[in-house]
């Protein structure tokens, strides 16, 4: 699956080119809808051929030989595609990109100089990681989730972080006697034990940092107050981007570790888009680092001040071109882009028009700046 880095290139790679842009919805849950997309594929194409303007037999050659090396990716299927979506690039003489996808795409097929990018940001969010740790203070398994993938778990056990505890002048082992003078021998043992759980919890915040990195989600299981206690330990900038899942157990499947971080990915994915929003709407209200609407968001664009493009989803569905327009513009400036949806996307929709931006520095005094 194309990153956000990987898709800001391609775009720039092929803007003056022309690209046969395709996206299939490959959501089927019926043996009735078998084969349906292909349908669905030959209307998007005859569509396609209806838009075309001012067309020359070299440009309905070109789009030809793009439709095949589609197809001939997609001959590989057939009567279900492998996943709830599907996307391709091409242009007459390459197949830049084909690949199924974890999210859902509307089905669309368009020819036209650059790659239609907008309903490809929605899928940008399966490469945000997900960092599942299930552990206690003797072990702990951590898995990670990304593109649609879990990774086998990372298991640590807590006398291999330890190491080395003779400083401690005890054993393991209980004994009525410890060689420490006012201590006993299960004193000391509590006391190794309690090093051991201490240097694990750092050892755990530690690699669970480095895995989320700047933008990944953290869920914490296993015993509720282990859990707590490593979240205490987490560096401050992880605690907007963990959750605490109660229901998450020391040895939890594989695959009821996969439904636990995909629906946690959710929720925390919903939170952080409305932490955005709120920011973005108040800094637009204060005269901020924030624009809100179409037209302050265009100025932002032509500016290249804009940090992250907010778009519902509903504003991409219902202006398409338009839509691909502004996050072309954004990539051009190597901005981020975020389709929101659930309540963000609702607040959005009623406030800034479906479309606002989270800018680099505020706006400068207005100059009669030609449109974007």
């Amino acid at each position: 699956m194309l990153n956000h880095e990987a898709l800001i290139d391609l775009y720039r790679k092929l803007r003056e080119e022309k690209v046969l842009s395709v996206y299939i919805d490959g959501r089927a849950s019926e043996f009735s809808e078998r084969g349906l997309w292909k349908k669905r594929l030959e209307h998007g194409v005859a569509d396609a051929r209806r838009r075309m303007q001012e067309t020359t037999p070299e440009d309905e050659k070109d789009l030809e030989k793009a439709l095949e090396l589609i197809q001939k990716e997609l001959g590989q299927y057939d009567q279900f595609l492998p996943d709830r979506g599907w996307v391709g690039f091409a242009t007459a003489d390459t197949l830049h990109y084909a690949e199924a996808v974890r999210v859902p795409m509307p089905d669309l097929v368009c020819w036209e100089p650059g790659v239609r990018v907008a309903p490809y940001v929605r899928a940008l969010k399966q490469d945000r990681p997900v960092i599942t740790v299930l552990s206690d203070r003797r072990r702990a398994r951590i898995f990670r989730y990304a593109q649609g993938e879990l990774s086998e778990p990372m298991n640590i056990i807590a006398e291999d972080v330890s190491g080395d505890l003779s400083d401690i002048n005890t054993s393991k082992r209980a004994s009525s006697y410890s060689g420490i003078r006012g201590q006993t021998g299960t004193d000391a043992a509590q006391k190794v034990l309690a090093v051991e759980a201490d240097r694990l919890r750092k050892h755990l915040a530690d690699t669970v940092a480095e895995e989320a990195g700047d933008g990944g989600f953290v869920v914490l299981g296993g015993t509720s107050e282990w859990a707590t206690a490593l979240r205490d330990q987490l560096p401050r900038g992880l605690a907007s981007r963990t959750l605490q899942e109660a229901g998450a157990h020391l040895e939890m499947s594989t695959a009821e570790v996969r439904k636990v971080s995909e629906d946690a990915a959710s929720r925390l994915t919903q939170s952080a888009q409305e932490r955005l929003l709120e920011e973005v709407v108040n800094q637009a209200h204060s005269g901020g680092k924030g624009a809100l609407g179409t037209e302050e968001v265009e100025r932002a664009l032509r500016e290249s001040r804009v940090e992250t493009l907010l778009l519902t989803r509903g504003f991409i569905r219902a202006n398409p071109d338009y839509a691909d327009h502004l996050v072309g513009a954004a990539f051009q400036q190597h901005a981020d882009v975020e389709e929101l949806s659930f309540d963000g996307a609702q607040r959005l929709d009623r406030e800034g028009d479906g479309v606002a931006a989270r800018l680099r520095f505020r706006a400068p005094a207005m100059d009669g700046a030609a449109p974007l």
